[in-house]
């Protein structure tokens, strides 16, 4: 099973990911994680990402993408994956379509979107940012990060759906009612 989690930073993509992956035994691919750890370890990709990430910018699609292939490529994700984070666009849409093609592989089965209202993304995100200490989550960046994924991201609601692979549900209640929500459309 191929799946790409839509929805705006804070929606709980994460969280359900990781349900995800415990329930089907796929990976999941996280580019935010992957960058966060390029971030912390110094690399010339985390440098580069950085100042996007500080900014409340996305970052570079030519390094999002170049993360995202080399881990499709490995042997755990030839069953499945769980995408989060990536696409972030149309554009990024096309190259995973493409990537998947040149693997050998079909397209995503589904795009999971998890609706939650803006105001309850920056309540979620300034509580995470207490809890850890994360420092890419104040209120202006978390802002920011909403019109970034409001403008460049939520298109591809309307890309998955012309591919009849979208299905939106509210990303608001306990994670395992919104878990329950998930498995009982991915069938």
């Amino acid at each position: 099973m191929k799946i790409v989690l839509l929805g705006a930073p804070g929606s709980g993509k994460g969280t359900q990911g990781e349900k995800l992956v415990a329930h089907y035994g796929i990976p999941k691919i996280s580019t935010g994680d992957a960058l966060r750890a390029a971030v912390k370890e110094g690399t010339e990709l985390g440098k580069k990402a950085k100042a996007a990430m500080d900014a409340g910018q996305l970052v570079a699609n030519e390094i999002v993408i170049g993360i995202v292939e080399e881990r499709l490529g490995q042997p755990d994700a030839r069953k499945g994956f769980i995408l989060d984070g990536f696409p972030r666009n149309t554009a990024q849409a096309e190259v995973l379509d493409g990537m998947l093609t040149r693997l050998g592989s079909p397209g995503i089965d589904r795009a999971v979107h998890l609706h939650v209202s803006d105001e309850e993304i920056v309540k979620r995100l300034l509580d995470r940012a207490i809890k850890e200490g994360r420092d890419d989550d104040k209120e202006d960046v978390i802002r920011k990060r909403i019109e970034v994924y409001n403008a460049e991201t939520r298109p591809l609601l309307d890309y998955y759906a012309a591919q009849g692979k979208v299905v939106t549900l509210e990303g608001i209640g306990s994670v395992d009612e919104i878990f329950g929500s998930i498995v009982k459309v991915l069938g």
